[in-house]
């Protein structure tokens, strides 16, 4: 999702930044939630959910799929959890840019 980079007037630049990164991470969060309580409800309903732990249950029709978008899709969202929550004032343009003025400036 895109929002503003510039923050409306009389807001502060950093504090705009991170409630962008918090709003994308809720937006995020909300769509893997939907998305995979829907892809759990299909596997449910089309008579999968009978399962016995047996053997036979990663082999057969029983196979629980919705394992692997759940998983995966729970990697990036924790990345994003991360990068809204734990680390917010982390921007990697600004570092590189303050980076390659430094080595400008040494080079002067």
């Amino acid at each position: 999702m895109s929002y503003n980079q510039t923050p409306p007037e009389g807001k502060d630049p950093a504090l705009w930044e991170i409630a962008q990164k918090r709003a994308s991470f809720k937006t995020h969060a909300m769509a893997y939630l939907i998305v995979n309580l829907f892809l759990w409800g299909i596997w449910y309903f089309t008579g999968n959910s009978n399962l016995n732990m047996d053997a036979d249950v990663w082999r057969g029709s029983h196979y629980p799929w919705p394992i692997w978008t759940t998983l995966g899709w729970g990697v990036g969202l924790a990345f994003h959890f991360a990068a809204a929550y734990v680390f917010p004032k982390v921007n990697s343009v600004e570092r590189e840019y303050e980076k390659l003025k430094n080595q400008k400036q040494k080079q002067l």
